[in-house]
């Protein structure tokens, strides 16, 4: 298959996260198989900001990649953490003339067998949500202009996958909010009824069923709704604590 077609592939397979059984570590698995598949790199990893705003290492090409990278997070130096910060690429040809730039990962990079490292944001106009590592083997000499390549086709990767990340993340949270606000809505419904219900059993306003409905709610550390399903169902452990506030009916220890 041409390359041209692959790559078209490859970019349609990472924007397509809008899918029911979405999952984001097989997605960032893909990801960085696919770097390796097209690009001219030995292996990639993958880091994301958690709640915390702190990089954690979510997938990796190799298993050696991954505890490469989770050195660079304890170790507290690395081309991914320099790029996470800035929100600029960082590219390294060869780790061995510059390990005074980062010392540790450097010695534990070239160790692992990689000779150089291209980092490059996960990022959505001024939001970073991560970094991308590519890793070169030492015997791997990158010409600039096929270094360039390499760095702005795997940006391009990034970019795409952190708009479907972040796509994917917002439709969850609108559904997550419009099921919210539905289970409000239910709520209501049901509230309203045993409102109605208080009411008429005591001969009471709406007004003094609700403030008596809410403060056994309170007292008894129970949900509004929960409660007020209990009345409809005509609870007798319920009715009997539930009277109006002023109702000569109602225990003094709730009065």
């Amino acid at each position: 298959m041409p390359q041209q077609q692959r790559l078209a592939e490859v970019f349609v397979e990472l924007a397509d996260t809008l899918v029911v059984d979405f999952d984001l570590i097989e997605f960032l698995h893909r990801l960085a198989e696919r770097c390796v598949e097209l690009l001219n790199v030995e292996a990639a990893g993958i880091l994301l900001t958690d709640q915390a705003d702190e990089l954690q290492v979510i997938a990796a090409s190799t298993e050696q990649t991954r505890l490469l990278e989770l050195f660079q997070l304890q170790a507290r130096q690395g081309p991914c953490l320099d790029c996470f910060a800035t929100g600029r690429p960082v590219r390294v040809a060869d780790l061995a003339a510059e390990a005074s730039r980062w010392p540790l990962f450097s010695a534990a990079a070239l160790d692992a067998g990689y000779g150089g490292v291209v980092a490059l944001p996960m990022r959505m106009r001024e939001r970073i949500i991560g970094a991308m590592n590519l890793f070169t083997a030492p015997s791997t000499v990158l010409a600039v202009d096929e270094a360039t390549t390499v760095q702005s086709l795997g940006q391009a990767m990034a970019d795409v996958a952190t708009i479907g990340i972040l796509g994917e993340r917002a439709a969850r949270e609108h559904q997550l909010l419009s099921q919210q606000l539905q289970i409000a809505l239910n709520s209501r419904v049901i509230i309203e009824q045993a409102k109605g219900m208080l009411a008429e059993r005591h001969q009471t306003s709406l007004d003094q069923a609700f403030a008596a409905l809410r403060a056994q709610a309170r007292d008894t550390n129970r949900k509004l709704a929960d409660l007020a399903l209990a009345v409809i169902d005509d609870d007798p452990a319920v009715m009997d604590f539930l009277h109006p506030p002023n109702d000569p009916g109602r225990r003094a220890d709730h009065g």
